[in-house]
C-alpha cells in the first residue's frame, strides 16, 4: 500500500510540475513570463450600446467553439510573443510593468531588420464597382507601407502624450500579385466562406487579402496568429480599401486594412474587448473600457487615463487615426522572430 501511495505522489508532483512549466518559465534574467491575465473569448461592442466595425474578434471566438485546440495554439503564441519581449526588455511579458514591461516602449534592437510581408489581394465582386481598379488597390498598399514605417502624413496629429511612443514599426508590403473573381452572391458575411471559395495562395510566407464585400456594417476582419492556414488571412469589404475609386468616408482613408493586418500581426482592440481590467497586453495603450467613433475631442477620458484615440486598434474615423505605439510595435515583430508564428514569411 506504501508503494501504491508513493508512486501516486511521485506521479502527482510531475503533473503538478508539468502543468507550472506550461504556464511559465524562469527566464536567465530571472523573470517568469506572466500568463496569467490572458484570455481569448470577448464581448462585443454592441453588447454596451456600441457597434461592431471589425468582426475579428467575433470571428475567434467561432473558431474557438471549432477548434478545441485553438486555444492552446494562441497561448503558445502568446506565450512566445512576451518570451521574446521578455528576453529583449527584461520584464515579465504581459505589458503590465510599465515601459520596462513586455508590452512598454523601449527601442532595444531586435535584428530581425526591416520586416516585408508580400501581398496577394483577392477581388471578389458581383458588380463593376466591387471590381476595385488597380489604383484602388495600389492606394491601399501606400497607406500601408506608410503607417506601418510612421511615414503617414497625418503622424504630426498624435498628441504630445502619446507623440514618444508613437512607432516606426519597420514592417513593409510589396503587392505579389492580384487575383479576380466573378461571383454573383451579394454578401460574403464573416464567416470566412469566401476565403474557403478562393483558397489563400502559398499563406505561410504571403499575407492574402480578400476584398469582397461583407455586409451587415462590417468593415473587415482578419485572423490572429495560430489559426488554420486554410482561413489566414484579411477580409475587407470594397468600399474600405485605400483611398481612390470605390470608396466611402469617413473610412476612405485606408485605415481599415492598417487595422486588420494589426490584428494579423498580433495586436487586440486597445480596450481589450472588456471593461478596464481587461487588458491589450501592450503596457504603453492607456487602459480603456469600449471602443471610440468618430474623431473623439483629445483628452478623451477612461478608466482614469486619457484613451489612445488616435490608436490604429480603435473604431475612430480613418482621419483620426495616426500611430502604433512601441509596445504593440514590439508585439508585432515578436511573430516574426525564430519559432515565431510567422517566421516563415522570413525565409
Amino acid at each position: 500500500m506504501k508503494r501504491i501511495f508513493l508512486t501516486l505522489a511521485v506521479a502527482a508532483g510531475v503533473l503538478v510540475g508539468c502543468q507550472e512549466n506550461s504556464k511559465e518559465e524562469v527566464l536567465p534574467t530571472q523573470q517568469a513570463i506572466d500568463m496569467s491575465d490572458f484570455y481569448l473569448e470577448t464581448e462585443a461592442p454592441e453588447s454596451r450600446g456600441g457597434s461592431e466595425q471589425c468582426s475579428s474578434m467575433r470571428v475567434l471566438n467561432a473558431q474557438l467553439k471549432e477548434n478545441p485546440g485553438l486555444y492552446k495554439k494562441m497561448y503558445d503564441v502568446e506565450y512566445a510573443t512576451r518570451k521574446f519581449i521578455s528576453l529583449k526588455k527584461g520584464g515579465n511579458g504581459n505589458g503590465g510593468g510599465g515601459n520596462t514591461g513586455g508590452g512598454g516602449g523601449g527601442t532595444t534592437p531586435d535584428n530581425l531588420g526591416v520586416i516585408n510581408i508580400p501581398v496577394y489581394v483577392h477581388v471578389v465582386y458581383s458588380n463593376n464597382q466591387q471590381n476595385i481598379s488597380d489604383a484602388q488597390i495600389a492606394s491601399q498598399m501606400t497607406v500601408l507601407n506608410d503607417d506601418f514605417r510612421k511615414q503617414n502624413s497625418d503622424a504630426g496629429n498624435t498628441p504630445s502624450e502619446f507623440a514618444g511612443v508613437a512607432a516606426d514599426a519597420e514592417i513593409t508590403f510589396s503587392l505579389a500579385g492580384t487575383f479576380r473573381h466573378s461571383n454573383s452572391r451579394a454578401d460574403w458575411g464573416t464567416t470566412s466562406a469566401v476565403k474557403t471559395t478562393y483558397p489563400p495562395v502559398t499563406p505561410s510566407t504571403h499575407l492574402n487579402i480578400w476584398v469582397a464585400n461583407i455586409g451587415g456594417g462590417i468593415l473587415g476582419y482578419a485572423q490572429f496568429p495560430g489559426g488554420s492556414l486554410a482561413t489566414d488571412g484579411v477580409v475587407c469589404s470594397p468600399q474600405y480599401f485605400g483611398t481612390t475609386g470605390y470608396v466611402s468616408a469617413p473610412f476612405n482613408g485606408g485605415r481599415t486594412m492598417t487595422h486588420e493586418v494589426g490584428h494579423y500581426l498580433n495586436l487586440r482592440h486597445i480596450w481589450g474587448d472588456g471593461r478596464c481590467r481587461q487588458d491589450d497586453f501592450v503596457a504603453d495603450t492607456p487602459a480603456s473600457d469600449a471602443p471610440n467613433y468618430g474623431c473623439p475631442s483629445y483628452p478623451t477620458v477612461n478608466c482614469k487615463s486619457n484613451d489612445m484615440t488616435m490608436n490604429y486598434m480603435d473604431y475612430t474615423d480613418d482621419a483620426c487615426m495616426s500611430m502604433f505605439s512601441e509596445g504593440q510595435k514590439s508585439r508585432m515583430r515578436s511573430i516574426f522572430a525564430a519559432g515565431g508564428a510567422r517566421a516563415s514569411m522570413l525565409n
